[in-house]
């Protein structure tokens, strides 16, 4: 078998491999699990440049292993496919610096790292997966690797916590393999292909086909967090925050979301989704989440519940993008599944370092944190202004194209949609930027635990955030550069439709 054979499961078990060795590893050997989490994701962005430069020039990367007739494991590369695993890589190792230095002195950390590499190396299955059947197992090893880490800490707040994303998610999971094999039934094995597969199929399984697309979305839908399957987001935030950073911007709601859109653009096919209705729907479904998440968000007091619904509102604009008939609103979709996943991550770092630092976890507490913990503010500030859509910020480019998406389909409503949240992202935002920098600290912080070094919080707890910020920054200031976000999703979108 050539090396391009195996290079996509080869990025697969860059992760794998040393998941299961640290499960293995006792308590105190810090150093080769340290060693072991750095090697895996360092060689992971190496086998991923390697495949980001093969996919832009048209090379194509499949591994296939047939269990049984019409029933193959697929793992190949396409645009969409890179997009997400560069995405999940480059966050990943962000993640695991962060988590080495967060989780230090704690107990149970060849478990946590154990399933936390196997977590992510289930993401990279679900970018990498080239069939229907493929996704849906890497789907359910992502819900059964993630559960260990939202009640890693034992408490009761933890368990309870744990159960409710199990309860969904398992549930999630049973739905989208009902869609999946009632859809192999009707039409053979489902290979995703750009364009998709089932413009060509007969009038008269029209309409199952529309009852699967719904059952798959209902599926789909409990990851990416869409109203009303939404419950399971707030309660996960009992975990700690490598975990929350990672739920929130690299694995499940990004799994669920980009779901979505392999069954909209690969499976279904975008004009058949739109000829048959199937966009409008979801682009109402998403609408709501959207304006949902930002009203509860505005209710919050604890700042990780805040963040998570405030995730809640910005994942659905990639299932949004989805729904707009039109290559400019693919654009601003495709790109924010990068864009979110930075700002959002950073946000997290930011909460988890108040939370160690200053024992801050809720808004109200957050008074003069600007002038006490300078970089991490500065950092959160960026994600914020990001979140809100303020230029130069990553996420101004998202709203930018989906807007421009909208009014080249005749969808106005949007513009309307994304106005609004807009203004919502600013009003449950800059309050939180204000406290920070503009009111007097008080004089005690509920738990301060003070650095011994010169900066104000450990490196391995600061320097994430501020990288991922200015990525979120640069992605912004620099999105017509070659090889951006930007330019990739540009990309997606010419071969989605053809152009």
């Amino acid at each position: 078998m050539s090396f391009d054979a195996w290079l996509p499961a080869a990025i697969l078990l860059s992760s794998m491999i040393p998941g299961m060795m640290i499960f293995l590893l006792r308590e105190e050997s810090h150093r080769l699990r340290t060693v072991l989490n750095m090697a895996g994701a360092l060689v992971k962005v190496g086998l991923v440049i390697w495949m980001i430069g093969g996919v832009y020039d048209g090379q194509h990367y499949e591994t296939r292993w047939t269990l049984a007739p019409g029933l193959d494991l697929v793992l190949s590369a396409d645009a969409l496919s890179v997009l997400f695993v560069a995405l999940s890589t480059l966050l990943w190792l962000v993640t695991t610096i962060y988590a080495i230095g967060y989780l230090e002195h704690s107990p149970n950390r060849s478990r946590f790292f154990g399933f936390f590499s196997i977590c992510v190396s289930a993401t990279v299955g679900i970018a990498l997966s080239g069939n229907l059947l493929t996704f849906v197992i890497f789907y359910e090893i992502l819900t059964l690797a993630t559960y260990p880490l939202v009640a890693h800490r034992g408490t009761p707040d933890a368990a309870h916590g744990a159960k409710v994303y199990l309860a969904y998610t398992v549930g999630g999971g049973a739905l989208l393999l009902v869609g999946a094999i009632w859809l192999q039934a009707l039409v053979g094995p489902v290979e995703f292909t750009q364009g998709g597969i089932l413009g060509v199929s007969p009038e008269e399984i029209r309409w199952e086909l529309i009852l699967i697309f719904f059952v798959l979305l209902a599926g789909l839908g409990v990851k990416a967090a869409l109203v009303p399957l939404h419950g399971w987001l707030p309660q996960a935030m009992v975990a700690p925050a490598p975990v929350s950073a990672l739920l929130h911007a690299v694995a499940v709601v990004k799994a669920g979301a980009f779901g979505i859109v392999r069954v909209v653009y690969d499976v279904y096919g975008v004009e058949f989704a739109y000829a048959n209705g199937l966009l409008l729907v979801l682009g109402i479904l998403a609408s709501v989440t959207i304006i949902y998440g930002s009203l509860m968000a505005l209710t919050q007091d604890n700042l990780k519940k805040r963040l998570a619904y405030s995730t809640v509102s910005q994942v659905s604009y990639i299932a949004l993008g989805a729904s707009i008939f039109g290559p400019i609103a693919t654009i601003g979709g495709m790109v924010h599944l990068v864009h979110q996943g930075l700002m959002k991550i950073t946000l997290f770092f930011c909460a988890g370092n108040y939370a160690e630092s200053l024992g801050v976890h809720n808004v109200s507490e957050m008074d003069g944190v600007g002038r006490r913990m300078p970089w991490t503010s500065l950092a959160f500030t960026i994600g914020a202004l990001g979140m809100i859509g303020v230029p130069p910020v990553a996420g101004f480019v998202s709203k930018w194209y989906l807007g421009l998406g909208a009014a080249d389909a005749g969808s106005n409503w949007v513009i309307a949609v994304l106005v609004a949240s807009s203004l919502l992202n600013a009003a449950y935002f800059l309050p939180i930027l204000h406290r920070a920098w503009f009111r007097p600290a008080p004089q005690q912080w509920p738990q301060e635990h003070r650095h011994a070094g010169r900066m104000e919080i450990a490196g391995a707890l600061l320097w994430p955030p501020v990288i991922t910020a200015a990525l979120a920054l640069g992605a912004g200031l620099f999105a017509a550069a070659p090889f951006t976000p930007l330019e990739w999703a540009t990309l997606i979108a010419e071969r989605e439709y053809g152009r």
